[in-house]
C-alpha cells in the first residue's frame, strides 16, 4: 500500500511538471540577484539601475527564447497584491501583507475617460495594469482604452509580453496585423465587434473615419508593455548605427538620418 501511495505521489508530481512552464518576465528583464538572501521562485531581480550587457550573443538568443516560450505566472494564493513601497525586486512584484489589503486595491479608475489625441499619430492609449492596479499582480491580466482622432492611428507595435488581446470597437475602426511572410490581414470592425492578436503579431489600428472613436482590449499579461516599431528603430537611445539600418530598410543614409531626426511621438498613457 505504502509503495502505491508513493507511485501515485510521483505520478503527481510527474503530471505536474510535464504541465508547467517557466513564468515571462513582468518588465524589460529580471537579472537573477545570486547573492540576495531572499528566497522567491526562482531569484530575486538585480537593481535595474545597474549597468548590464549580454556576455555574448547565446545571452541574448536564450532572453529571446524565454520570452517566445513563457506566459504570465499564476496566482499561487487567493490573491497577491502588489507592494509597491517594497525594497525587493522581483519578477513582477512582492505581495503587500494581506491583513492590510483593502477594497481600494482592487478598483482604478481611467478607462471612463477620453485620453489626449492631440498628437502627431492621432490616438491615446490609456492602460490599466498592474502599475495602476495593484490587485492585478498575478492576475495575468490588464485592460486599455484606445482613443482615436478622426484619420487616427495607433502605430504598428508589438508588445514584449506576449499577451493575447482582444480589442472591441465602440465605432468604426480598420484592424491590421502583420504575419509571417510578408502577408497581413485586413479587417474592418465595426461597433461592437471584436478582434483577436494572436501572440508576437505586429499589428495596428486606423480610424477611417471623420469622427472620433475608441476600442477597449483586454490582454493576457498584468503588465505586457508596449514596443512601437518606429520609435524603437528610429526613436531609439542611443541610436542605431545608419549603416545597419540603411541595408535593413534598403535605403540611403541620408534617409535614415533624416528618420532618425524626427521627434517619434510616444501615445502609450
Amino acid at each position: 500500500m505504502a509503495a502505491k501511495t508513493l507511485l501515485l505521489a510521483l505520478l503527481a508530481m510527474a503530471s505536474s511538471l510535464a504541465m508547467a512552464s517557466d513564468p515571462s518576465p513582468l518588465q524589460d528583464f529580471c537579472v537573477a540577484d545570486k547573492d540576495s538572501k531572499v528566497l522567491v521562485n526562482g531569484f530575486v531581480c538585480k537593481d535595474p539601475k545597474v549597468r548590464w550587457q549580454p556576455k555574448s550573443s547565446s545571452s541574448l538568443l536564450a532572453m529571446a527564447s524565454s520570452l517566445a516560450m513563457a506566459s504570465d505566472p499564476s496566482p499561487l494564493q487567493d490573491f497577491c497584491v502588489a507592494d509597491k513601497a517594497s525594497k525587493v525586486l522581483v519578477n513582477g512584484f512582492v505581495c503587500k501583507d494581506p491583513m492590510q489589503v483593502t477594497a481600494e486595491d482592487f478598483f482604478a479608475m481611467g478607462l471612463d475617460k477620453a485620453g489626449n489625441t492631440e498628437n502627431k499619430v492621432g490616438s491615446m492609449v490609456t492602460a490599466v495594469n498592474v502599475n495602476k492596479l495593484a490587485g492585478l499582480n498575478t492576475l495575468g491580466i490588464s485592460m486599455v482604452r484606445i482613443d482615436y482622432a478622426p484619420r487616427g492611428l495607433n502605430p504598428p507595435h508589438t508588445h514584449p509580453v506576449p499577451p493575447r488581446s482582444s480589442p472591441t470597437a465602440l465605432g468604426r475602426l480598420r484592424h491590421i496585423q502583420h504575419r509571417q511572410r510578408q502577408s497581413s490581414l485586413h479587417q474592418d470592425a465595426e461597433e461592437g465587434r471584436r478582434v483577436c492578436v494572436p501572440e508576437g503579431l505586429i499589428h495596428f489600428q486606423f480610424n477611417p473615419g471623420h469622427t472620433k472613436t475608441v476600442a477597449i482590449g483586454a490582454l493576457s499579461s498584468q503588465n505586457p508593455g508596449t514596443i512601437t516599431i518606429a520609435n524603437a528603430v528610429f526613436g531609439s537611445k542611443p541610436p542605431i548605427s545608419d549603416d545597419v539600418l540603411a541595408k535593413a530598410f534598403q535605403v540611403d543614409k541620408k534617409t535614415v538620418d533624416w528618420l532618425q531626426a524626427q521627434f517619434w511621438a510616444d501615445n502609450n498613457n
